[in-house]
């Protein structure tokens, strides 16, 4: 979702003791994952431990009592001395590293009814001022994610999402799209964020420190995903589609502001989501409005992607996602926008080395899609085609979504290690299990 009307941590506890056994899929051979950047303390050893305990190794073998190794050990030139294996043994003094409680995605997807695996996929627009709706909808049928769009105070005041946690049997991700300038949902709650472009003025670590206060206001209302930041690169004037909500037309600008951005958000807890791939930056026109185009994929590759390249070789896979706007983009979607398209997908997971959440731009309000598509067909479609997460705005019956994509999983037309695979890094970007 980019934008709608102007002015537009992770979870707790899990409460739940035990999972009905679910039906499985026929297992898969498994695929190769690209690995997941992780930061990992190492040890090094006192040389002298290690020197100490090779003499005392000589001393044993020898007979040779201690001083005299010492004596011979100090008559050696530097050449002859034996450096110390850094490998050699464990430091005493190194704390190990405390064992992730998490159980692991793989058991809690198996714990899952298929149809609770598909309800995972969805993020489904929800009416703000209904709390007690928000909560049926989740209760009834235990999607992963909720949207609050417009103006969302009455579910962000007064602990009313808790209800709404309560209601499902997993917690729920609970997002909006907040970026600043014309698009943010708690400005009358929690006061104005500047837009990107007045951001890109500031220095990256106030922007930073601006996302992660930001964050824990958000946070502290219950939102647990933020659909920022925007990482297009683009010059258009400040109130067209993209406009403002872009840091600059530079990318190496927009690397490293979106990437403070980002950063806030993660260090308030809050989940980020970088948009619109492959770019939107340069677009002919509003998807809310139609089907728009871009430059082409080569093209992209200069400038409108080079951010993507450089953040995502940088980042935990499972604390950021990615949203893949509704572009025609020669050179690599042909009758179908690229959110519903399956090279766009291939391309984010093969060259770029994905392995996080991949998530639509809104699929029920933005006519580039919905003018061609019912929300079901859309939803399918996208899923088919690469996307984890189906995003709608749309305040709709949700069974009728899920009666489609069930039977799309029991043809084949979603195939069950696919669908497993994305629900894996959808509870993996919740932070409630380990991969």
């Amino acid at each position: 979702m980019r934008d709608g009307p102007a002015r537009q941590g992770h979870w707790g506890a899990m409460r739940i003791e035990s999972f009905p056994p679910g039906d499985l899929a026929p297992e898969a051979p498994e695929r190769p994952r690209p690995p997941r950047r992780r930061r990992r303390a190492v040890s090094v050893l006192s040389a002298g431990l290690v020197v100490g305990a090779l003499l005392a190794g000589i001393g044993v073998i020898t007979g040779a009592a201690p001083d005299v190794a010492l004596s011979a050990r100090a008559e050696q030139t530097p050449q002859q001395q034996v450096a110390p294996d850094p490998q050699a043994a464990p430091d005493p003094q190194a704390a190990p590293e405390p064992a992730d409680p998490r159980p692991t995605c793989v058991s809690m997807v198996e714990a899952l009814s298929p149809r609770d695996r598909l309800a995972q996929r969805l993020m489904v627009g929800v009416e703000a001022a209904d709390p007690a709706g928000a909560a049926k909808i989740v209760r009834d049928s235990h999607v992963g994610g909720i949207f609050l769009g417009g103006n969302a105070n009455a579910l962000l005041q007064n602990k009313a999402l808790d209800a709404v946690q309560e209601a499902g049997n997993l917690p729920v991700a609970v997002a909006v799209d907040d970026e600043g300038g014309r698009v943010q949902r708690i400005d009358d709650l929690d006061g104005e964020l500047p837009s990107a472009r007045a951001m890109a003025r500031k220095t990256p670590e106030q922007v930073r420190a601006l996302a992660e206060e930001r964050g824990r206001q958000l946070a502290a209302r219950g939102v647990t995903w933020d659909l920022a930041p925007d990482v297009d690169v683009s010059d258009q004037p400040a109130t067209s589609v993209i406009g403002d909500r872009s840091f600059s037309n530079d990318p190496a600008v927009v690397t490293r502001y979106a990437g403070a951005f980002e950063e806030g958000l993660r260090q308030a807890g809050v989940y980020g989501v970088l948009k619109h791939f492959p770019g939107h930056g340069h677009s002919s026109g509003d998807s809310h409005q139609g089907r728009v185009s871009v430059p082409p994929l080569d093209q992209l590759r200069q400038a409108d992607l080079k951010p993507y390249t450089d953040l995502l070789a940088q980042l935990d896979h499972d604390r950021v996602g990615v949203m893949v706007g509704h572009l025609d983009v020669p050179g690599l979607t042909d009758d179908l926008p690229s959110s519903l398209t399956p090279a766009t997908y291939t391309l984010l997971r093969d060259e770029y080395r994905f392995d996080g959440v991949v998530m639509t731009d809104d699929l029920g309000a933005m006519k580039a899609v919905s003018n061609r598509f019912t929300l079901p067909q859309a939803s399918l479609t996208a899923l088919a085609a690469g996307a984890d997460v189906a995003l709608s705005s749309n305040v709709e019956p949700v069974a009728p979504i899920l009666d489609t994509l069930q039977q799309a999983l029991d043809s084949g037309k979603i195939a069950a290690v696919d669908n497993d695979r994305a629900v894996e890094r959808i509870l993996a970007a919740k932070n409630l299990c380990r991969r």
